[in-house]
């Protein structure tokens, strides 16, 4: 029994993969959408063997996660007989707040901390709490494990995670910085120590988490001494629709200006700034920003050189701060595909002896070296598996 099934909720979607621990490779996967709404459909495909959708309405999640189930043991689409064939069910938790440094087998008490943290994830934590129920209902006694995405943040030090206001708002409410995308900078940054060759312990790296949501952290031996986001993942870099740094009297002078509320404002730096906003509205997916910088378009080109350039900082500031630096690596969906992103951040460190290997780097998605042999910081396209850093965990925690 080595199989460990992975699953992603969102508030009406869910995400899933089935993989095999003893080759760590996924037997199925798929995408429930539209839960809880008209049209619901299960997208399910089992690998080696042809796509299987599902068009059936669901009312909740637990009902989603049964049809789920009964696709993974069909007796024709299915991978495996039954339930006995799954080691653990391992579970993406956005927010574990300061209790959970790691991940951790779900009772009673971890589901009451995961609610209690709602109100600093509210997207995320209710609808990840909604997946691990409908699993409990579904398939009673199987081992639940939650991996948090703050998991990795956790190791930072105090003069990283903490902020400059009054120490009672940590005391009382643990404001502090968190960092997100854990999960993929965890897996990223050891993957690439091993990849690279590089000190197990002493390997300095910075991983550039780059897509609609973005995020940079530096770790030391596999171990995060700083990442840019914050309390939320609305610090750090510029996204698809998330401001990132920004001064904080921004908000208070458009609430003034605009007569608005600090959380429609907040509702605008989440939800319609970053590269949508600074393009005037053209799109929040990089690509349509790239084409219309292309067609000469200044908006999009200017929040295009905006989000490389902050990349460039952040990057600079964590070499700085570990003193510095054996590899860089970029990963996620600008990350993995935008090869003239990686070239513009690559080349920004030549200073250092960084050297792009432009045939290299022309590549999409494949765990590549994308240095010259004689660069002395190894640049490093590594594709995340959130999935699987996920299943190892619930593995490791399902054999205790």
């Amino acid at each position: 029994m080595k199989n460990i099934l992975v699953i992603n909720c969102g508030s009406s979607s869910l995400k899933y993969q089935l993989i095999n621990m003893e080759n760590e490779e996924p037997l199925a996967k798929g995408l429930f959408e539209r839960i809880a709404i008209p049209g619901s459909k299960l997208t399910h495909e089992p690998i080696g063997k042809d796509k299987y959708i599902i068009e059936k309405d669901v009312k909740d999640h637990t009902e989603a996660i049964a049809l789920v189930f009964e696709a993974l043991t069909d007796k024709e689409h299915g991978v495996i007989k039954d339930a006995s064939e799954i080691a653990a069910v391992g579970h993406r938790v956005v927010q574990g707040g300061v209790k959970y440094p790691d991940s951790v087998v779900i009772d009673d008490e971890v589901k009451a901390e995961i609610k209690k943290y709602c109100d600093l994830a509210p997207l995320h934590n209710p609808a990840n709490l909604m997946g691990i129920e409908a699993v409990e209902k579904a398939m009673p006694g199987i081992t639940n494990v939650a991996a948090f995405d703050t998991s990795f943040g956790m190791g930072m030090p105090e003069k990283a995670y903490k902020y400059a206001i009054p120490s009672e708002y940590y005391d009382k409410y643990h404001i502090r910085r968190y960092g997100f995308h854990g999960t993929s900078h965890m897996y990223v940054s050891h993957e690439a120590i091993e990849f690279a060759n590089l000190d197990k312990d002493n390997a300095k790296v910075v991983v550039c988490h780059l897509g609609n949501g973005a995020s940079i952290s530096a770790s030391i031996g596999g171990k995060c001494i700083d990442s840019s986001m914050g309390l939320t993942p609305l610090e750090g870099l510029i996204m698809g629709t998330r401001s990132g740094d920004i001064d904080p009297a921004i908000v208070q002078y458009i609430c003034n200006k605009e007569n608005r509320s600090v959380d429609e404002v907040l509702n605008i730096l989440n939800k319609k700034s970053g590269v949508l906003g600074m393009s005037g509205g053209i799109s929040s997916d990089f690509r349509d920003i790239e084409n219309a910088a292309a067609d000469g378009n200044k908006l999009a080109e200017v929040a295009l050189e905006a989000f490389r350039y902050r990349i460039i900082k952040y990057v600079g500031a964590y070499i700085a701060a570990m003193g510095g630096v054996d590899a860089i690596c970029f990963t996620a969906g600008v990350g993995e595909n935008d090869k003239e992103t990686r070239r513009i951040v690559g080349n920004a460190f030549g200073y250092l002896g960084a050297k792009i290997d432009d045939n290299a780097n022309n590549v999409r998605g494949k765990r590549t070296m994308i240095s010259t042999p004689d660069s002395k910081v190894k640049l490093i396209l590594m594709p995340t598996n959130e999935e699987l850093a996920i299943a190892r965990d619930a593995y490791r925690l399902a054999k205790k």
